[in-house]
């Protein structure tokens, strides 16, 4: 027995049929898909997506179950930081692209692209006979919401570590209620759009941009709910909240986004064209 004693600070975690699970789930969630691109049967890609979303509960009750049972050590709560980290460097590499692809259509590199810019934006950018939203209308009233929720989500994050729990609830409810209203408030500017996804080089990258944002609000909506609801069972301490942690790094990356998407497509982008009230 004394042989078998753990004698470090890191987590060796048991076998788990999750990681083949999800990768399953992920595999028909991937040719359903294609098949109903490809006008076949949508069942597949829903029954794909079912696996994925259990999945997801399954391996994170188990990895609440850990944290809760003491193996999060500090050692291994560093490590999961790093981990969170990375991913979010790696959600902002997805957004370069997009912004890359936008910024593109400003500027000249050579006369290959010079000729594919124009046969795709007809000489200007944005293209001829696009009316473009307003700036300071929807988009702006988007940018005080998501501000706003930031706020909200810091007061809960220093709530929890004074451990005022009437604190963290409301900071969590009123943040994702702002995030549902970010959302809806997007799909009304969605219906109004003078422009469609195909067709234009502009319509194409205004929508891959902000759409991808607000999926990933949507996400960070799911997330804190998830979290509020742990929060109400008390899972979270001052001294162990690293679920709650992450959720709040991950809500400040969509912030940080938007407020970029703003600057650069919203308002840079809509200098001297017509604009959509």
């Amino acid at each position: 027995m004394a042989a078998l004693e753990k004698n470090h600070d890191y987590h060796m975690v048991e076998p788990s049929p999750w990681p083949f699970v999800m990768s399953v789930a992920v595999f028909v969630l991937a040719i359903g898909g294609i098949a109903w691109m490809h006008h076949w049967t949508p069942w597949l890609f829903f029954i794909g997506l079912a696996g994925v979303v259990y999945t997801f509960y399954a391996w994170w009750a188990d990895v609440i179950k850990e944290a809760n049972g003491g193996f999060h050590t500090p050692v291994v709560q560093l490590h999961h930081r790093y981990g969170m980290l990375l991913f979010i460097a790696s959600e902002v590499m997805f957004f370069v692209a997009w912004f890359w692809a936008y910024f593109d259509g400003f500027f000249r590199f050579d006369d290959i692209e010079q000729y594919a810019r124009v046969a795709f934006t007809g000489g200007h950018w944005p293209p001829t006979g696009i009316e473009l939203f307003d700036p300071w209308h929807l988009p702006l009233f988007n940018t005080l919401i998501l501000l706003t929720s930031g706020t909200t989500v810091t007061w809960a994050h220093h709530a929890l570590l004074e451990n005022d729990r009437q604190g963290l609830r409301w900071g969590l409810v009123l943040t994702v209620a702002l995030g549902v209203l970010f959302s809806f408030v997007q799909y009304l500017e969605y219906t109004h759009a003078g422009f469609s996804f195909s067709g234009n080089l502009y319509g194409a990258t205004f929508f891959m941009a902000t759409g991808f944002h607000g999926f990933h609000v949507i996400i960070g909506t799911i997330f804190l709910l998830i979290c509020l609801i742990r929060a109400e069972r008390g899972d979270f301490t001052p001294k162990q909240h690293l679920g709650f942690e992450f959720a709040a790094w991950y809500w400040h990356f969509v912030d940080v986004v938007w407020l970029f998407l703003f600057a650069s497509v919203y308002v840079w982008g809509s200098w001297g064209v017509a604009l959509s009230h």
